[in-house]
């Protein structure tokens, strides 16, 4: 790895000071594109899916709204990944936020009244945001490695975590807040506005590019590549494929709307609290995490984490209080939390500066694409068998997929982080 832009600091930023990621200017503007670009696209997602269920009233059509982005992502993450690893990452980024703006721009015209009471302009504008989505995480995961020093990449990865956690307890609140006072075009409008502070935070980011970046290379070689490389790594497959499932089945959030609407009775408020919810318990762990990483047993707390989360899922589909509700999703949050800074770790420190944008969009295909399937899952069974069914069969099968895991994946189980360090594992995912 070449040295980062002295005015990122990484060269000398090598304190062992939890606080350390934080004194780094770059680390702090890159912080800055990803709590600008979370909290956009969490104020559209609830302001679509309480649009779109408001004029459908049908939870099946909460479920199309995730295959409506998940499809473009599938198809477009492959070669944004190339792209990062093959172009200015910086300059990517800004382009990215400039189109992520457009979005709720269209769908605040749909809100007018634009496109009278028809769908398909909103599910268009959807598969637009699943297109551009699919560069945001390989742009943040390349130039996180291009700012931080790789002793600090643990705390850097809790430190992310909250960042990306507070966008999720924010921006669902935001927008419930937005709809609810001023209704869903000034929701939409607000988000574009934060898409924009994405292009400044990364204008104002000066950081170097690895020397392959600006080296072009056969495209289906190189993304052929990278899915080598993580499929051919038990651990970060194992790491990767354990987060996917557990989102994929139990993603009940996604109900969220018909929960306020048919069981909880409460308005976008809260809709607004329900969504926010996970992602609080995701901050506060994220936090704790921060000032005391895990290192040892890494992989068992992984484990544990992905069965209590499916354990909160059963809760929050059984629970019929709205707080009963909220604090269970509140500790689904925690253990996803742990997840997430576990995975996001084991990403950074297995992988190898010029591979970044390739492997964090299969990353992006493992993980981030599962929000979308979940979402499409969880408003295919509750249609088939019910909300609350539907809810609590997904999280006693994401209970089954993290036990399956620590059969299946010995060398994930008996992970220790401080393994990790010296250099990116070996590809059997031994030392």
């Amino acid at each position: 790895m070449s040295a980062a832009d002295p005015s990122s600091g990484p060269g000398t930023a090598s304190s062992p000071d939890r606080t350390a990621p934080l004194r780094n200017p770059g680390f702090r503007a890159l912080l800055g594109y990803r709590i600008c670009s979370i909290l956009s696209y969490q104020v559209v997602a609830v302001t679509v899916g309480w649009h779109v269920y408001e004029l459908t009233r049908n939870p099946w059509m909460l479920g199309l709204i995730g295959l409506a982005e998940v499809l473009p992502y599938f198809c477009v993450a492959p070669f944004a990944g190339y792209l990062v690893d093959h172009l200015p990452r910086r300059r990517l980024g800004m382009a990215a936020g400039l189109c992520l703006a457009l979005t709720p721009l269209l769908l605040a015209g749909i809100a007018w009244g634009l496109a009278g009471d028809r769908l398909w302009p909103i599910y268009a504008a959807i598969v637009f945001t699943g297109m551009v989505r699919a560069f945001l995480g390989p742009v943040y995961n390349a130039l996180f490695a291009r700012v931080l020093p790789r002793e600090q990449f643990v705390r850097g990865a809790s430190l992310g975590s909250i960042v990306f956690q507070s966008g999720l307890v924010l921006g669902p609140a935001l927008g419930g807040v937005l709809v609810g006072a001023g209704g869903k075009a000034l929701a939409y409008l607000v988000a574009a506005g934060l898409a924009l502070g994405v292009v400044v935070a990364l204008a104002r980011l000066r950081v170097t590019e690895p020397p392959r970046a600006l080296q072009r290379a056969p495209i289906f070689a190189s993304i052929a590549e990278g899915a080598r490389f993580v499929f051919g790594h038990q651990i970060l497959l194992g790491a990767l494929a354990l987060d996917m499932f557990a989102v994929l089945f139990g993603g009940a959030i996604s109900l969220a709307p018909a929960f306020i609407h048919d069981i909880l009775h409460y308005g976008p408020e809260g809709l607004g609290i329900l969504r926010g919810a996970p992602a609080l318990g995701a901050v506060a762990v994220g936090i704790w995490l921060a000032r005391h990483p895990i290192q040892r047993n890494a992989g068992r707390f992984l484990l544990l984490a992905v069965a209590g989360f499916g354990l909160c899922i059963i809760g929050f589909g059984l629970s019929k209080a709205f707080w009963l509700s909220a604090f269970f999703l509140l500790l689904s949050g925690v253990c996803d939390g742990v997840s997430v800074v576990m995975r996001s770790t084991i990403l950074q420190l297995a992988t190898p500066d010029e591979m970044r944008g390739r492997v964090s969009s299969i990353n992006g295909l493992f993980v981030g694409s599962s929000n979308e399937l979940g979402a499409f899952y969880a408003g295919s069974m509750a249609r088939v068998l019910g909300l609350v069914p539907a809810v609590v069969l997904g999280g006693c099968v994401t209970m089954s997929i993290a036990l399956a895991t620590a059969w299946k994946a010995p060398r994930l189980r008996r992970l220790d982080l401080r393994d990790l360090h010296a250099a990116p594992l070996a590809r059997d995912g031994s030392r």
